[in-house]
């Protein structure tokens, strides 16, 4: 018999307070009874999706706790009352609260007004945290939306008072100097026999004033075009491409400290533990666990080098060479990503070891790991390839087509997309035919199909059918060779209709590959009795439909190979 469910009872109780302190929905309700007999008013609290309820408004603690997530809460119609009770019964308003899992009665409650009852419906209907969640981050969007259209209305203002300003200060001038030209047009009407050098001065102050103002005019439309490509997609474009590369920068910096850290404080330390005179651990498991480490640090370590000098020369910012020269030398990873499984697993048997374990932990402890384990700093370089795809992704979303760089980062890109496919795809292999092995070992006579490299395993189920259950689920194949014994194999289906479709499908192969009467084909299993196979070339098509039916976790990639007789 199953226990029931401990709660922590400190905490339901603290829950209940809260929400009959500060519950969205409370009041009194009448709730019917388990054996529906009888109606016992209580308090009801409602808190986020939880509803609780109380003897009275008074007591400190709850004496039961609703789930609503995903209950559905709807007005149900009034019982047919009887005659002495139909006109208490029509005061009365019944809602019901039906949850979707099993075994688990729906809650029956009532009220005397129709408007709580309304309510109450309404507040037990949106209690769940999916609705909270949606309604969160719909708000959340929204609020995103206008915090970006208050900055540029920040901007746009700022930028606005500021033409305000210059254009008010150059209108002072102007007025200035037109005030003392004005003077000075007043002086030479006056005096009309001036002197020719007193005319060459006020031709050259004109002059100065009209230069002034071609300079006003040509400046302002410039500025005008600056603000105008500082506003367009294309300039937009180039600050998210930049500011994709800053953060490449920062997060490559990131992977070398990590990288830094792994060969520091783990790899060269263990070297020379190695060395010593009673070696916690040996060389070779040092060299299994680590490899390739020390080689992919100095090759990120250039790489970052590289990176900060093309970002000193922002903003012309030129990367395609740079993983023109990071391209080739990243086949060093497929050998980490390859044996990566394999290192994790010498680190755990030398784990076992105590003095290692120690040695290790000391490690571990140091303030640059930050309490991070030596596998969490052997796991980043299995995640550097997947980055940089994302990363020059996100670089050719802003990178106009015709930019000088556009087809050597596409080039880039699609290249380390083939690395890693070859990378996923050896480890998968490798995990493939370990566990393809391990199957194998599992059957007690073996299984020499599951040895073979081509096979691809696809998901391991668990049968839970006892043996009554499998007794009308078998059946047998005898086969019975011309010049040889007969041999005989046992199936077992997985329901009746696999059965039948089983049977039919190899009563249809024996009549096509059936070549003398004396060969017989009957129902009944799974296994053989008889080990040995002969004229495998006649019976190659039921056999074939055994194999591609009876074993649905494997997956042939190539068609089921028939040995001649010769090497039988």
């Amino acid at each position: 018999m199953q226990k029931g469910i401990r709660l922590n009872d400190g905490h339901v109780t603290y829950l209940g307070l809260l929400a009959k302190k500060d519950g969205t929905r409370r009041g009194c309700l009448s709730k019917r009874s388990s054996d529906n007999t009888k109606w016992h008013t209580k308090w009801f609290a409602l808190l986020q999706n939880m509803l609780f309820y109380f003897e009275n408004e008074s007591s400190s603690r709850p004496s039961g706790l609703y789930l609503l997530e995903g209950c559905i809460c709807d007005r149900a119609p009034s019982p047919k009352p009887s005659l002495s009770a139909k006109e208490c019964l029509e005061k009365q308003y019944y809602f019901t609260v039906s949850f979707t899992h099993e075994n688990q009665k729906a809650l029956e409650l009532r009220t005397e007004d129709v408007k709580d009852c309304d309510e109450w419906v309404a507040a037990i209907s949106h209690a769940s945290y999916r609705n909270l969640a949606t309604e969160h981050e719909t708000l959340m969007q929204k609020y995103l939306h206008l915090l970006q259209i208050v900055e540029t209305e920040k901007t746009v203002a700022k930028q606005l008072r500021q033409q305000i300003e210059d254009g008010e200060i150059e209108i002072e001038r102007l007025k200035s100097e037109i005030a003392g030209l004005l003077k000075d047009n007043e002086k030479i009407s006056a005096s009309p026999a001036a002197t020719p050098c007193e005319d060459d001065s006020e031709i050259k102050k004109i002059k100065k004033v009209q230069s002034f103002l071609r300079g006003w005019i040509c400046r302002r439309k410039w500025k005008t075009i600056i603000q105008d490509y500082i506003r367009s997609p294309h300039a937009e474009s180039m600050r998210k491409r930049n500011q994709v590369v800053f953060s490449m920068l920062d997060s490559e910096a990131e992977y070398v400290q990590q990288l830094h850290i792994l060969v520091n404080n783990f790899l060269r330390p263990l070297r020379m533990a190695a060395s010593s005179k009673k070696p916690p651990i040996t060389h070779d498991d040092v060299s299994s666990i680590f490899l390739n480490s020390e080689t992919i640090m100095f090759l990120h370590q250039i790489f970052y080098q590289g990176l900060k000098a093309r970002i000193a020369s922002w903003p012309t910012l030129v990367l395609a060479d740079l993983f023109d020269i990071l391209l080739p030398m990243l086949n060093i990873y497929q050998e980490f990503v390859r044996n990566h499984q394999y290192s994790l697993q010498i680190l755990a048997h030398c784990k076992q070891n105590r003095d290692f374990d120690k040695l290790l932990k000391q490690y571990e402890a140091k303030p640059d790991c930050e309490e991070r384990t030596l596998e969490t700093f052997l796991t980043y370089p299995m995640f550097q390839i997947p980055r940089y795809i994302l990363t020059l992704h996100e670089l050719l979303a802003h990178t106009p087509h015709e930019h000088v760089e556009r087809n050597s980062l596409d080039y880039a890109k699609s290249k380390l997309e083939e690395l890693s496919r070859i990378m996923h795809d050896e480890v998968s292999e490798t995990e493939n035919i370990r566990k393809n092995l391990a199957i194998e070992r599992m059957i007690v006579e073996g299984c020499e199909i599951l040895l073979d490299t081509s096979q691809t395993f696809v998901r391991q189920a668990k049968s839970d059918k006892s043996g009554q259950d499998m007794e009308h689920l078998d059946f047998k194949i005898v086969v019975e060779p011309k010049d040889s014994q007969s041999f005989t194999v046992i199936l077992v289906a997985s329901s009746r209709q696999e059965k039948s479709a089983w049977t039919s499908d190899i009563s249809q192969a024996r009549q096509h590959t059936s070549q003398s009467p004396s060969r017989q084909t009957r129902s009944r299993g799974c296994r053989a009795e008889s080990p040995r196979v002969t004229e495998l070339a006649n019976i190659s098509s039921v056999l074939s439909v055994y194999f591609n039916r009876m074993c649905p976790a494997v997956h042939r990639q190539h068609p089921l190979q028939w040995p001649d007789d010769e090497r039988l």
